[in-house]
């Protein structure tokens, strides 16, 4: 996924007209963007607008950020969409593997009653917005065969904290923001699944936008989450490979089926070795 848009899920306009945003997925949101007062009216939302695009021959990934585990909501937004069969649960403030090896159970039960198959619907989980969290990056490894990929968050982190801001006068974030976006890319990388980069608050300075993209793809994020349609095509087009990228790892995994059991071969007048054929195989898999 390089793009996940998130939509207000009290709002089935801005639901339908995110179909045709070019978004790779789309999070239907029950948390932040929805008032207390507008919660059972979202959970409705969402649940019919997953029943009605379960029809169409092509969606997005569909994806449900359920309200946090410390709220007391989360049971009851799981019961109105599970049934719908969402791809993933994205879980904010997840503090651990605990937290997800318990959304998993919730998951499971589930499913279960609505006789989908175990594992059906994955998690991906917001792992930075509190203080406690960054001291539990290392515990999402083998936490569940759920988890399919994980992303941070600054703005949660900032209240927590107490940060007066969360980024420079040119656009960077703090050090303390930047600490806790670099331990997440180490915990995705250890986890064995994708990175997804946070929000970009203001989405009318396109290049600000892009060159976080870009910033983010050199580190090793693959794909970043946008809150304004208007985003998503600047996002797919810096975390989509070109042409020469991919025509160039495809020669790399040539090259090697082409020789079992090699260490190193030279390709184009370069040595490539082992971890040059994984970074290969991956951006294939992502094409």
């Amino acid at each position: 996924m390089r793009s996940l848009l998130f939509v207000p899920a009290d709002s089935p306009r801005k639901l339908e007209k995110a179909l045709s945003s070019g978004a790779d997925a789309l999070i239907l949101d029950l948390e932040d963007s929805v008032a207390a007062s507008a919660k059972d009216a979202a959970r409705r939302s969402a649940a019919e607008f997953l029943r009605q695009a379960r029809k169409e021959a092509r969606v997005p990934k569909l994806i449900v950020r359920v309200n946090a585990l410390d709220t007391g909501l989360t049971d009851a937004d799981l019961d109105a969409v599970i049934a719908q069969s969402p791809d993933a649960i994205m879980l904010p403030k997840a503090c651990g593997g605990a937290d997800i090896q318990h959304v998993s159970v919730k998951i499971a039960v589930r499913e279960a009653e609505s006789n989908l198959p175990d594992g059906t619907i994955g998690i991906l989980p917001i792992i930075t917005e509190t203080a406690q969290s960054l001291f539990e990056m290392g515990s999402y490894r083998g936490a569940s065969h759920r988890l399919r990929a994980m992303t941070w968050g600054a703005e949660d982190l900032a209240t927590d904290i107490g940060a007066e801001t969360n980024r420079l006068e040119d656009g960077q974030y703090t050090p303390p923001f930047m600490l806790a976006r670099n331990l997440m890319l180490f915990a995705t990388a250890s986890a064995g699944v994708d990175a997804i980069d946070t929000i970009f608050a203001n989405f009318r300075d396109s290049a600000t936008l892009e060159r976080e993209c870009r910033d983010a793809r050199r580190d090793g994020f693959t794909g970043k989450m946008a809150i304004h349609p208007d985003q998503v095509a600047i996002i797919n087009a810096v975390f989509s490979p070109s042409e020469a990228e991919v025509a160039k790892a495809r020669r790399i995994v040539e090259a090697f089926a082409q020789t079992p059991g090699a260490g190193v071969l030279a390709l184009e007048g370069e040595m490539i070795d082992r971890p040059h054929f994984l970074k290969a195989q991956r951006l294939l898999e992502r094409v």
